[in-house]
């Protein structure tokens, strides 16, 4: 009676859970990033969707938010109602035009506000109300060109404003926002402003630091008054008309402070030019002057070094420069020089003063066709770029000064070979980058000089082949890149004394199951944490154990890649493959052709926590083959053509906080899969053949509205079947009918229900046989009505004899022995009378009605046969039907009467002491076998038993 109660009680319980659901990821196409509990850095990216409006129910504790890329056109007052805790939204790249007045009063945290690319063309005098507390400020790519002199009244800790590529004309537009005492940085690129007057836009001076006035039609620059006092950066970048900008500085100390300043394709006279660098001498260290139309070195670059003595970094990108003279002479404390994207195609005449310390030199994007010669003077060179010349040979004495240099970039050049005297002088390099040339081999062993380099890359070439100690002289080196190349053939012992070595990418090469051969290919690298193999050819014809597995001497190895083998993929993943991984967290194995994981596959990496085997195509996947990774955090199994992941039910993968399996074929997301996860936080299950009917009502109503997992974008999730549904949204699914109302039967019908199940429970237990009994009473009164005046039935066999084939050894040895050859029973045994060819229940109805008796031999297996039940049943009847002693039970094992089906305990209620049992000892057969017979010589009196019979106990 109380689990009644209690199980009425739950049923409430349950359906309040379900009229209140608990606030969940359900923000239709977004995904959260961060936990809905612990919100410091909770995210919801709702980009690229199409949204035409901004989405609704958003968490109130999200402090990120990015609706970029959609086709909002307007905002609204309550688009943002109650996110308070808000500081980042990005609205970029939408059509807004329009923003109701008080639409940003609730962002009272709002920092970064990013209205970036829309179609905004008026900013009101309420539009920012609210965000006080707002400090990056982003509006560039707008129609703007009208600004409410009060529209920037809001803003208090302002830093950052960006109002580049509007249609303003006037500066006086951002006076209020220029004036806010925290602005560091405007930028007011690619407007429409003729004039720069510092007395048109304030009265005293500014926290400006930054200043960008690029691609406007600038035709005066006017700097009268001390307004920019601590400005120190300044674009001018392609500005000014065809006529020139006119430069006025009225004093020198009013950009006293100015050590940036960018002409790039700005429209200055040479004159010009001079007067503004003379005017910022006292303070200017670092000068663009790219696309300037500066085709040769003359006297406008000496007398540059001249007016600025302070120059330290001077760029020249783009001037269409042939050759470099003495101008840059006057340069004497030039650090770095950019001459990328000229015309250059020697250096000889190119010299620097004597106490110059050029430290940075660019000249990638050249016409350069050997190593400059002039580069031997500055020998105070760190950082020197060769990229994308013509270079096709390096010679010994090319770096033969430059011992000072700690990164060389030579890459996308014509070189073929290298060799260890090429850079024997570089005893201070770390970085050396030769890839996109044609090296074909490296003809010995990097120089012991380069002991210091720490990265190494040759990607991109023609070597095929790495051999033993080529790296043995470089023991700092951590990365090397080998990726892109012909490799097929790698030594052993080729990476010896890479001790320090963390990465290795030998990525898109052609590397072999030989190439792998023996464990030595990898030795050498005892610090080795990350080794990419992706796109090579790697294959294996079966999963059996491999004699020297590749990756032995790995001991330190966390990340390892091999997906996307060449030709049929890797087919086959050899057992022990992972053998020596011990420390191995972050496992790629996708796309290889494999259809098969044997269960210990993992079983060499107990610490993994990434594992990737997508774009295989698997028959099936063992539980057993995951359980030896218990520490799995991400699990990507995407576009395997799985039919169902019921198989992590038993994984045991506790841990597992993502799983991505988009693009399979799975059907049916249940209760059991999901709860075998407990510590998932994201589901990745898009573009699946989902089965839209009550089967999925559960993971519907889970995803919306559970509060700890995400499902990403579950309402782009489509049905697939059945067909006439198919196209439909998952989440348009109607599942009403699919649950039962629970609030209707738990008020409205719980009465009725524990009544019902109290009745129920009574007849159950007092009454059931008696059920039974009267329920067989009635079919045998029908069928007696139907029999009558029919002949009465004459008898061809004295018994039908119901057995299980698992007894039937004991039918042969024991009973046909006794009863047929000994006491001249006639026996019906199904294998023997049987009627060939006729369905086989038409056989056990007439053998029943042909025979007087029916003996059962009861078993267990007997208790577990489909027809060995349909037998007693018929049987059954007839005993109700001609309310004769027909039925002999013959119990050939102990049985509890628990187990016993309803119709042998109604044989218990209308015979209760006519049955035997197979004696235990063998002494008592005989005794048996005697009351068998005479129950079979029995009359069939209704009301009559057999004395002997009568003696039998009835507690089986």
């Amino acid at each position: 009676m109380h689990l009644f109660y209690l199980i009425s009680l739950l049923l409430v319980l349950h359906s309040w859970v379900w009229i209140a659901p608990a606030v969940g990821y359900s923000i239709k196409n977004c995904t959260v990033h961060g936990s809905l509990d612990y919100t410091d850095r909770l995210k919801v990216l709702c980009y690229n969707m199409k949204f035409l409006h901004v989405p609704y129910k958003l968490p109130q504790n999200v402090r990120g938010l990015d609706i970029s890329g959609n086709h909002i056109s307007q905002i609204t007052t309550k688009d943002f109602q109650k996110l308070a805790n808000l500081k980042v939204l990005n609205a970029s790249q939408n059509f807004i035009s329009h923003v109701e007045q008080g639409a940003f009063q609730d962002l009272v945290t709002l920092q970064e506000l990013n209205l970036a690319k829309n179609k905004l063309t008026v900013l009101s005098r309420n539009l920012f109300q609210g965000l006080e507390s707002l400090i990056v400020l982003q509006l560039g790519g707008n129609n703007i060109s009208k600004i409410d002199p009060g529209a920037f009244r809001f803003f208090k800790h302002i830093r950052i404003v960006n109002l580049t590529s509007n249609n303003l004309l006037h500066l006086e537009n951002v006076q209020p926002i220029i004036k806010s005492p925290d602005l560091q940085e405007l930028y007011v690129g690619s407007n429409s402003f003729l004039t720069f007057q510092t007395e048109d836009l304030s009265d005293s001076p500014l926290e400006l630091k930054l200043l960008d006035l690029s691609w406007n039609p600038l035709q005066i620059f006017n700097v009268t008054t001390d307004i920019l006092p601590k400005l120190e950066a300044l674009d001018l970048s392609h500005s000014g008309p065809n006529s020139g900008l006119q430069w006025a500085l009225q004093q020198k100390y009013f950009l006293k402070d100015v050590k940036r300043l960018i002409l790039n394709g700005t429209n200055v006279s040479r004159h010009e030019l001079l007067s503004v660098l003379q005017s910022l001498s006292s303070s200017l260290e670092d000068l663009k002057l790219d696309n300037y139309n500066i085709s040769v070195f003359d006297d406008l670059l000496k007398n540059i070094c001249l007016s600025l003595p302070k120059l330290k970094i001077l760029s020249l990108q783009g001037n269409d420069l042939s050759s470099l003279q003495a101008g840059l002479e006057p340069c004497l404390v030039l650090h770095e020089l950019d001459l990328s994207r000229n015309k250059l195609d020697n250096l000889t005449s190119f010299t620097l003063s004597k106490n110059a310390q050029l430290r940075v030199l660019w000249l990638s994007n050249n016409q350069l066709s050997a190593t400059p010669s002039a580069i031997q003077n500055f020998t105070s060179l760190e950082i020197l770029d060769l990229s994308n010349n013509k270079i096709n040979e390096l010679k010994n004495s090319d770096f033969a000064s430059l011992t000072k240099l700690k990164r060389l970039f030579i890459v996308n050049n014509l070189i073929t070979i290298i060799s260890d005297s090429m850079f024997k002088d570089l005893w201070s390099l770390q970085e050396l980058k030769l890839g996109g040339n044609n090296i074909l081999y490296i003809d010995s062993p990097f120089s012991s000089s380069l002991g210091k380099m720490e990265f190494l890359e040759l990607r991109a070439n023609k070597l095929t082949s790495i051999k033993n100690g080529t790296f043995k002289n470089l023991n700092c080196l951590t990365f090397l890149n080998l990726v892109d190349n012909q490799i097929s053939v790698i030594e052993a012992g080729a990476f010896k004394g890479l001790v320090n070595l963390t990465t290795l990418l030998l990525g898109s090469n052609k590397i072999t199951r030989d190439t792998l051969r023996t464990d030595q290919v990898f030795s050498g690298m005892p610090s080795l944490s990350e080794l990419q193999l992706f796109d090579n050819y790697l294959e294996f014809y079966s999963s059996e154990k491999l004699e020297s597995p590749p990756f032995f001497l790995l001991k330190s190895l966390k990340r390892l890649t091999f997906n996307s083998q060449g030709h049929d993929g890797l087919r086959n993943l050899p057992v022990n493959f992972l053998e020596g991984l011990d420390s191995l967290l972050e496992l790629h194995a996708g796309n290889l052709n494999i259809n098969f994981l044997d269960p210990n596959t993992f079983s060499y990496t107990p610490h993994l926590s990434f594992l990737d085997i997508s774009k295989n195509v698997f028959n099936t996947l063992d539980p057993r083959v995951f359980q030896s990774v218990p520490n799995l955090t991400e699990f990507i199994l995407s576009q395997a053509r799985q039919q169902s992941f019921d198989f992590l039910i038993q994984a045991n993968l506790t841990r597992v906080k993502i799983l991505r399996g988009r693009g399979n074929e799975l059907h049916v997301i249940n209760k059991s899969l999901i709860q075998s996860l407990p510590a998932l936080k994201y589901l990745d299950l898009q573009e699946n053949a989902f089965t839209c009917d009550c089967d999925n009502a559960w993971f519907l109503n889970w995803s919306l509205h559970d509060s700890y997992t995400q499902v990403i974008y579950v309402n782009k999730f489509s049905c697939s079947y059945p067909s006439n549904l198919r196209g439909m949204k998952l989440v348009d699914l109607k599942v009403d009918s699919c649950t039962v109302d629970l609030e209707f039967i738990c008020f409205i019908s719980t009465t009725t229900l524990i009544s019902f199940t109290l009745l129920v429970s009574f007849f159950y237990h007092f009454l059931r046989w008696q059920v039974f009994y009267a329920y067989y009473l009635f079919l045998a009164f029908v069928y007696d009505k139907k029999q009558k005046g029919r002949p009465l039935p004459r008898y061809e066999y004295d018994a039908f004899v119901s057995y299980n084939t698992h007894d039937e050894l004991w039918v042969f040895r024991e009973l046909l022995p006794q009863l047929e050859q000994d006491q001249g029973w006639k026996l019906c045994l199904h294998h023997r009378d049987f009627e060939p060819g006729r369905p086989i229940i038409d056989n056990i109805v007439d053998g029943i009605y042909k025979s007087r008796k029916t003996i059962c031999l009861i078993s267990r297996h007997y208790l577990e046969s489909e027809w060995c039940s349909r037998e007693i049943q018929v049987a059954s009847f007839r005993l109700f039907d001609e309310q004769k002693d027909v039925l002999i039970l013959v119990f050939l094992e102990d049985i509890p009467a628990c187990q016993l089906s309803p119709y042998h305990r109604m044989r218990k209620l209308v015979k209760k002491r006519t049955y035997l049992a197979w004696p235990k000892h063998e002494q008592e057969t005989r005794t048996f076998w005697q009351k068998l017979s005479i129950a079979l010589d029995t009359r069939e009196e209704p009301d009559e038993e057999s004395p002997i019979l009568s003696g039998l106990r009835t507690d089986k």
